[in-house]
């Protein structure tokens, strides 16, 4: 258990999110893949959310992230999902 910390903080929330392509088509693979996880690293960086555990699949992604509380799940969805 890790906490992290801020100003005037000290938090631990960590979410999962899954998501699927459109009719859970088969296109996450190869290069796409690759691509995914690079695009997912870069704007994980750029909020100060840490990826605890992704996975990349031909469908769907999983991805367990840990955040700091001034950002709700739907703002950080938003932003990974908007790259």
């Amino acid at each position: 258990m890790e906490y992290r910390y801020g100003s005037h903080t000290v938090y631990q929330i960590e979410y999962h999110f899954v998501w699927v392509t459109k009719y859970r088509y088969k296109v996450l693979s190869g290069e796409v893949a690759e691509r995914v996880r690079e695009l997912v690293r870069q704007t994980c960086e750029a909020f100060e959310i840490r990826i605890v555990k992704g996975v990349v699949s031909k469908d769907h992604v999983h991805i367990l992230v840990s955040s700091p509380p001034g950002l709700a799940p739907s703002e950080i969805m938003r932003r990974i999902k908007g790259r």
